[in-house]
């Protein structure tokens, strides 16, 4: 378990996000859910963190409030600093558009745009420029150069996800987002995703929060946090494929 320390909770320093004591039920009475039950958890900057557990223990509902896609019931998220219960709708738009890059099972790629469009699209509709030499880096460290004006539908999978990839990483956000980001992609061209996912973190220090069922792309991660019910449970540093393993055959045993 990580123990989160008084000066981390109270200024944030060296996180990219936190959730403390974060609290989300569904229903009310004999329907209730509690989805999340007091979960307390931080995210370092540029470190690759996955979150697992069986179905229905929370994971995704984590990842959503964190990424305020979703709205706590009580306790607190954070974005860096920034408490997101305190912002307006529109600044919470603003903030997951700039702070934030999100990467889905489901490739969520405009079929009309190139590659390069659908890389470029966010920073588009917020009428920014790219960093043309970080997105040089981004295209280039997922290897896409020969690939950025073809549209999805001539594109394999593989290569779908290092667009949808390469458009979280191409606003260089403070925090990327993955939702199975490998579930529909054979083993092989999983593996090459979660390799450019590891790269973006070493190479371009980025931070990246992996909700995953899947002990071998935990593997990957630097750290693996489990739930259970609504709860942070355990954690593994340096997690191997085999220690994932053990512990999902351990917290199905609970």
């Amino acid at each position: 378990m990580t123990t989160t320390t008084t000066t981390s909770i109270e200024t944030g320093a060296g996180l990219a996000a936190r959730a403390v004591s974060a609290t989300k039920v569904y229903g009310r009475g004999d329907t209730e859910v509690r989805a999340l039950d007091g979960v307390t958890v931080d995210f370092e900057k540029g470190r690759y963190t996955a979150i697992m557990g069986p179905s229905g223990s929370g994971k995704s509902t984590l990842m959503h409030c964190l990424a305020g896609l979703d709205t706590l019931t009580g306790g607190q998220v954070f974005i860096g600093d920034v408490d997101l219960s305190s912002l307006s709708e529109r600044h919470l738009t603003l903030l997951r558009r700039d702070k934030i890059g999100f990467v889905f099972q489901a490739f969520n790629l405009v079929p009309t745009l190139t590659a390069i469009e659908n890389i470029t699209l966010p920073m588009d509709l917020a009428g920014r420029d790219p960093n043309q030499a970080w997105l040089d880096n981004v295209i280039d460290t997922v290897g896409l150069r020969d690939r950025t004006g073809h549209r999805p539908s001539e594109l394999s999978g593989g290569q779908q996800q290092r667009v949808a990839v390469s458009r979280a990483l191409a606003s260089n956000p403070e925090i990327i987002f993955a939702d199975e980001p490998t579930g529909n992609l054979d083993s092989t061209t999983g593996a090459e995703i979660l390799d450019f996912m590891r790269k973006a973190v070493d190479e371009m220090g980025q931070t990246i929060v992996m909700v995953t069922h899947d002990p071998v792309a935990a593997a990957h991660a630097d750290r693996a946090v489990f739930l259970v019910d609504g709860r942070i449970v355990d954690e593994i540093s340096d997690p191997t494929a085999e220690k994932v393993l053990d512990q999902m055959k351990h917290l199905g045993h609970r």
